[in-house]
């Protein structure tokens, strides 16, 4: 970090080294004092606008009032932050105030004279029309800078006619209308008089250029941004924002109309997918811009220190922010701001930067913006040029705090023309500015080039024999020729099916360029001696790439970051699960760009803190649409399980983690789409759930099987039931047949949330659910308020619970929810549990149960299913039921919601087992899991035969010893005599 106050830092230089100060006191001495003592301290919007009254009100017409505020309060600015120490964001959001109430002034009397004229603009419903002054750039981020021209783009709602003058003359088009306005808005704020300018106007974003409109009405905008945007004009739409008229803005009483604005510029600048293809658009614009700089510096040395424009200046910082922006900002609403300081906060929250690269670039930023500042001081130019004059540089030094201070700034690359800046030979102010920017501007620029690379493939190696040189497309001959077998016979195929002949040449060039760059890692040794991945890797990386050559963002996403192509590979060649649900959700390849995947486990506060700012994210958007939210739940479970899953084939994490992470997922995610899911039936209940409105759910969501075991896997359903507090909410003694009823809106709000977690969108599925264990089964009602659930599961009245149904209680807990639930649904558990029972007539129900599921997945003897077979997973989550339902009533311990493994240690401590039983039953369990586990993930069977049954026979046998003792043959032993 840099050891000198890289902000707001009270020097000893003056600020009437500016020979702009210097004019502006000598000129406007009374109103330099009279501004000081009625407003001191830094200028707000209030300040300015009584500073332009009062100058009105002493004789001066808007324009020259306008003109002199604007003189003393960058007077005053220059001396805050030069003299005094002022942040340098407090010097942007009064410059960003003082355009603002500007052009709210000048818009309105622009419009008062137009209206004089030719009456007001109207729409065909008679309502007056309104045009928006748009601010780009460093205005619509409110970063503007001392002395910077203002780009505007002028935009009105929609076409009509004036009213036309009292006589019903004078009727012009709004468009013709707000053209005047416009011209007029320029005279008043850009022309330069005797008392200067306003700001210097840049219409040069607007619409095509400087051969557009000067105005553009809604509709032209959202055409132009439909079949000719450019993706350069997004990083500009970016920052976009109204700024005046004042009543448009947020707390404006017209600010709801003027949202229409921003709901056809967010999804312009945003893409609802992960757009990498905007890498070439922005790489092209910045080649650009450094060969335009290069042009203007040739032969002109001192052109090369142009702070904002040269290599490592301000615009790289603002281009790495806002190309991470535009890349996932369509996905992750929370990353977007206009910003630059705030989007690398951000960014780094969401571990798009690492936190310590955020960090320099954030202070490299408010030291070159700085440095901005008081070029611009010197002579209020529009400049970005050290001055070249000695004194100049050594007063801007002094003004930033250098001299006399080390600066300890990122160390540069070794080939840098930079010292470092503490070098002995480096003591005067100016020598130690130059340093501190050499050295700055280096790690910026060295940060972009690695953000913007061009995705050059490595020079080849043996694995691919002359897979370098010139590009070639994939389906070509020469390209084949280059790979070895089996892979180029693979590609032979890949390459003759139609979808491949018909893409763009550039489509193909990028197939080969992907496919040689894997072909490469994957015949090639790994990282730290790591054996090679081989070539089944890369077959199935083409087998990958097959159903997605379509999808052309996941694709550049690849050609962008060779990285996550490798980690991709690697994925692909450790088991064949993962790359089918890859190809389910091919979106997830970005979280292999994340340098944190491997770290850590799964956290449910953060994940659903997360999911709650983007939530207020798209609501600030005005996109918290279902569709919206439906897709955001979906992305976001979608990339917990794939980062599971990778540490899972990585050997990071065991398969008890594993299910452990994916159940408490599946509770979280449930969680969130209970909240979600309620604000949506709230907002349109129908009839059915008007009692919804105003009321909190007191509802609940119960788990059962793998998920109340905590044993969930990849693709399990959810066994779920749902009840609602009764006690909270009781039907209205007074109530009439149409009197909405908190039942109608449970029973509507179970199938919406169950739709949430269902319903496949674009984004995929969720869940599978199934609600067949609540009370009654498929015949009962979906939602069940707990007083008669608790009924049910104890058995008081004629309809009450099976065995079966206590069975699959014993795995059963509270997931989500109302948390009152959670307590009384847990006493009712353990009360059901406990409930003294005749051990023989349970035995025998137990028994029969699992002869059902038995004769339902028969296997040849020869064979062994791992969860089906006799000594399988089956029979030991069998005798644990059966353990806690004959003898919990003795032994509270079992009643515990633990987990098999840590239920058979228990019996075996209080004596239902065998010394030694519980411990090998356990283990044996805990082994079969993982047998079962390895198998999915490679999508081989999971009955054993041969050596892989022998290998098992011992576990089996501590199973069958389980089972032998749990259920004893004889009735004494039964009953627990």
């Amino acid at each position: 970090m840099f050891e000198f106050p890289f902000d707001a830092v009270t020097t000893a230089a003056p600020a009437a080294h500016s020979r702009y100060v210097q004019r502006i006191r000598r000129r406007y001495e009374a109103e330099v004092r009279d501004f000081a003592s009625a407003h001191p301290g830094l200028p707000r919007s209030a300040d300015i606008r009584t500073l332009i009254d009062v100058l009105r009100a002493g004789g001066r017409e808007l324009g020259s009032a306008l003109r002199v505020a604007r003189q003393l309060v960058l007077e005053r600015l220059a001396t805050l932050d030069v003299e005094q120490g002022a942040a340098m964001a407090d010097i942007t959001a009064a410059m960003t105030e003082l355009a603002e109430v500007t052009l709210d002034i000048a818009l309105q009397a622009a419009q008062d004279e137009l209206d004089q004229r030719h009456g007001a603009p109207l729409d065909p419903q008679g309502r007056r029309v309104d045009m928006w002054v748009v601010g780009m750039g460093k205005l619509g981020g409110r970063e503007l800078n001392v002395s910077s021209d203002i780009d505007l783009i002028y935009v009105y709602e929609e076409d009509g006619q004036t009213a036309g003058a009292p006589d019903g003359t004078a009727r012009i088009s709004v468009h013709e209308y707000f053209a005047q306005v416009a011209r007029r808005l320029s005279t008043l704020i850009g022309d330069t008089t005797e008392d200067g300018f306003v700001f210097r106007v840049d219409l040069a974003l607007r619409p095509n250029g400087n051969s557009g409109p000067p105005v553009v009405s809604l509709a032209m905008l959202e055409e132009y941004f439909l079949v000719q945007g450019r993706e350069w004009e997004r990083f500009a739409w970016l920052k976009s924002r109204i700024v005046a008229p004042r009543a448009a803005m947020p707390g404006g009483e017209r600010h709801d109309r003027a949202l229409a604005l921003r709901d056809i510029t967010i999804p312009f600048v945003f893409r609802r997918y992960l757009d990498y293809g905007v890498f070439e658009g922005l790489r092209q614009l910045h080649r650009k811009i450094r060969d335009e700089a290069n042009r203007r510096a040739a032969g002109r040395p001192e052109r090369a220190n142009d702070v904002k424009l040269s290599r490592g200046g301000i615009r790289e910082i603002e281009f790495t922010v806002q190309l991470l922006q535009v890349v996932r900002g369509g996905q992750f609403p929370e990353i977007r701001t206009r910003s630059t300081l705030r989007a690398l906060q951000r960014l780094s929250a969401r571990g798009l930067i690492p936190r310590a690269t955020a960090n320099w670039l954030a202070q490299a930023y408010v030291f070159l913006r700085r440095v901005e500042h008081r070029i611009q001081y010197l002579d209020d130019q529009q400049t970005h040029l050290l001055p070249t004059q000695d004194a100049d540089l050594a007063w801007i030094a002094t003004s930033l705090g250098l001299p006399g201070r080390k600066i300890l700034t990122p160390a540069p690359p070794t080939d840098a023309p930079c010292k470092p800046a503490d070098d002995a030979d480096c003591q005067g102010a100016t020598c130690q500015l130059l340093e501190a920017l050499c050295s700055v501007r280096e790690f910026v620029a060295t940060e972009f080039d690695a953000l913007l690379h061009d995705g050059r493939s490595p020079a080849p190696t043996e694995g691919c024999k002359s897979c370098g040189g010139p590009p070639l497309p994939v389906d070509s001959d020469d390209f084949i020729a280059k790979l070895p077998e089996p892979i180029a016979e693979r590609v032979r195929s890949f390459g003759q099916q139609a979808k491949v002949a018909m893409l763009p040449d550039a489509g193909k060039l990028r197939l080969a360029k992907l496919i040689g760059r894997a072909t490469r890692t994957a015949l090639d040794e790994g990282p730290d001696g790591r054996a090679p991945l081989g070539a089944d890797a890369v077959l199935h990386f083409i087998d990958w790439l097959n159903p997605l050559l379509r999808r052309d963002s996941y694709l550049s996403l690849l050609a962008e970051r060779p990285d996550v192509q490798n980690r991709l590979l690697r994925l692909l060649g450790l088991a064949k699960w993962p790359m089918r649900y890859l190809l389910r959700h091919p979106g997830v390849i970005d979280e292999l760009a994340d340098p944190r995947l491997m770290d850590g486990r799964f956290d449910a506060a953060a994940y659903q803190q997360e999911l709650a700012e983007r939530h207020r994210a798209w609501a600030r958007a005005g996109q918290a649409d279902e569709e919206a939210l439906l897709d955001t739940l979906r992305r976001a479970h979608h990339a917990e399980v794939f980062r599971t899953l990778v540490r899972d084939v990585e050997g990071l994490i065991t398969v008890e983690q594993v299910a452990d992470d994916l159940s408490a997922l599946a509770d979280a995610t449930v969680s969130t789409a209970i909240q979600w899911a309620w604000g949506h039936l709230q907002q349109r209940p129908g009839k059915q759930g008007a009692w919804a409105v105003n009321h909190e759910p007191h509802f609940a969501v119960i788990a059962y099987g793998k998920l109340g075991g905590k044993e969930l896997g990849y693709g399990s359903d959810l066994d779920v039931v749902f009840l609602y507090d009764d006690s909270l909410d009781d039907a209205d003694a007074n109530a009439g047949p149409d009197t909405p009823s908190a039942i109608d809106a449970y029973l509507l709000f179970a199938r919406k949330l169950i739709t949430w977690l269902t319903l496949r969108t674009a984004a995929g599925e969720l869940f599978d659910i199934d609600t067949a264990l609540r009370p009654n089964g498929n015949s009962g009602l979906l939602v069940t308020s707990f007083h008669s659930y608790d009924d049910y599961q104890r058995q008081r009245g004629s309809n009450t619970a099976w065995t079966w149904e206590h069975q699959a209680l014993t795995r059963a807990r509270w997931c989500a929810g109302e948390p009152a639930l959670a307590e009384r649904f847990e006493a009712t558990r353990r009360g059901v549990l406990a409930t003294e029972r005749n051990p023989l007539a349970l035995r025998d129900e137990v028994q029969a149960m699992r002869e059902r599921l038995r004769s339902a997945h028969a296997c040849p003897p020869d064979q062994f299913d791992i969860k089906h077979s006799p000594g399988g997973m089956i029979d030991v989550e069998f005798a644990v039921q059966y353990l806690i339902l004959a003898h919990s009533h003795r032994h509270a311990a079992l009643l515990d919601n633990v987990g098999n493994i840590a239920l058979l240690q228990r019996a075996e401590a209080v004596g239902l087992l065998p010394a030694g039983q519980g411990e090998a039953a356990g283990q044996a369990y805990r082994e079969l899991r993982r047998l079962q586990h390895r198998a999915r993930l490679d999508e081989a069977p999971t009955r054993l035969s041969g050596e892989a049954l022998t290998a098992i026979e011992p576990h089996r046998q501590a199973v069958l010893a389980l089972w032998k003792s749990a259920f004893p043959a004889d009735q004494a032993s039964a009953a627990g005599v």
